[in-house]
């Protein structure tokens, strides 16, 4: 069995040697694992998760989405949660926005960091956000002009990046011609998101290539899996190993999407950092907190824990 090279007497993994020495994990829990949640969740709940989550070394904990309330009436109460958080030095806490107004709503709440959200995919692009890609990017244009005038950083998510149960399969090339769109519009960084968790390893590496062969930096993308077919983890070694240092991962593994119902929760955090620790990538997280407050939140929802290794320290 091959078991590394060694180098000064220390075994040298070809796998490690491959990863990045630190990974940014953007938290999602309180936006995207709490979006589809259908009874209503305490705005106390929803703060105390956050600063949880921040206290546990998450350097990014998304908080929020000023979505219009009628189509998510869970997070009707983004003015208040922004307002009433309080915020750690050095952590970010960046919300969604959907369009110039959700944009006005959340910089009144003293938001220093906005998300956009596109698809990959023409079927879903209209169910999410009632509009055609093309349309969707017309939409963004004052978001990101506007935010840019306020010196608000802008972050693009596009869904749907290996296909949707509407369209199928989607070819990289159509992925990074939406994506490179965002990019234009000023975003900062862009979180590729395989929301319905079909992704496999090979399929990640195909997608990055073709972002590669685009001219498109790794610094300037990040991934987000679902874990639908207990794909995320491996998916996520995959990016690494092409050079990307960012991933979204949900406290508990909590989450979905209200417009997508094949898609079930996010990767989880918990599990994600066992994994990085376990091969010696630098987070700043601390595992045990992030599982307590997993633990803890599901505990409010009066569900069971979603995710592996927070279901399994907790035992």
């Amino acid at each position: 069995m091959y078991r590394g090279r060694s180098i000064g007497g220390v075994i040298a993994s070809p796998l490690r040697s491959s990863l990045p020495d630190r990974v940014t994990i953007v938290e999602v829990g309180p936006r995207d694992g709490l979006q589809n949640e259908q009874g209503i969740v305490p705005t106390d709940v929803k703060i105390e998760l956050i600063e949880r989550l921040a206290g546990a070394g998450l350097p990014v904990v998304e908080a929020t989405s000023f979505v219009n309330p009628k189509w998510v009436p869970q997070l009707a109460d983004a003015e208040e949660v922004m307002l009433r958080l309080k915020r750690q030095p050095g952590v970010r806490y960046p919300v969604l926005v959907p369009n110039e107004r959700g944009l006005e709503r959340a910089l009144a709440a003293g938001a220093t960091e906005v998300s956009i959200f596109a698809s990959a995919t023409e079927t879903f692009s209209q169910r999410n956000l009632n509009r055609s890609r093309d349309e969707a990017i017309e939409m963004f244009a004052p978001v990101c002009r506007r935010a840019g005038e306020a010196g608000t950083p802008v972050r693009g998510y596009v869904s749907m990046v290996f296909g949707d149960p509407w369209d199928g399969e989607v070819a990289p090339t159509e992925v990074v011609e939406q994506s490179l769109r965002l990019l234009e519009l000023g975003c900062f960084e862009l979180s590729l998101g395989d929301t319905i968790g079909i992704g496999t390893p090979g399929q990640v590496e195909d997608l990055l290539a073709a972002f590669d062969d685009a001219g498109v930096d790794a610094s300037k993308l990040a991934v987000h899996f679902h874990d639908t077919y207990g794909q995320g983890l491996a998916n996520v070694l995959a990016a690494l190993q092409c050079g990307l240092s960012v991933v979204d991962a949900s406290a508990g593994g909590l989450g979905g999407c209200p417009f997508a119902r094949s898609a079930t929760g996010n990767l989880a955090t918990e599990d994600l950092v066992w994994m990085l620790d376990g091969l010696g990538v630098t987070t700043g997280v601390d595992l045990r907190a992030v599982a307590e407050a997993s633990a803890w939140v599901c505990g409010c929802l009066g569900k069971d824990i979603p995710g592996r290794v927070a279901r399994a320290l907790q035992a």
